[in-house]
């Protein structure tokens, strides 16, 4: 059976407000992520359908807290939760959250290029 671990992830973010640990199982991509700021990333989701996140992700809170903000709603998990984040969705991340989250990869990899254009015109 396929199986992965924190320890064993690629590093493939670091950055001053995430920290971010990818690996591949079978056709699902299990993302361990930490935020180490606060931070709003809506602007990195334009140009994706409703500027929103169409990827969805089911997930667990290890510690602190995530948001994920619909068109009508917002819905909160705390430490402890599993969740699901249902395309259509923005998050909203906090210092100290850490989350262990399942996505296709298929669809997680459309959305990180779009993430990544978007990041790169921000910083540039």
């Amino acid at each position: 059976m396929p199986r992965t671990s924190k320890a064993e992830a690629e590093l493939r973010v670091d950055e001053p407000v995430i920290e971010g640990r990818y690996a591949e199982i079978g056709p699902y991509t299990v993302a361990y992520e930490t935020m180490k700021e606060d931070m709003d990333p809506a602007p990195l989701f334009r140009s994706l359908p409703d500027d929103r996140c169409q990827c969805p992700h089911w997930g667990h809170v290890v510690s602190g807290r995530i948001v994920f903000r619909y068109a009508d709603h917002d819905e909160v998990f705390h430490a402890g939760d599993a969740y699901y984040g249902a395309p259509g969705h923005l998050p909203l991340l906090f210092a100290g959250t850490e989350v262990v989250e399942f996505s296709p990869t298929a669809e997680l990899n459309s959305t990180m290029e779009v993430i990544g254009r978007n990041l790169a015109e921000a910083t540039s």
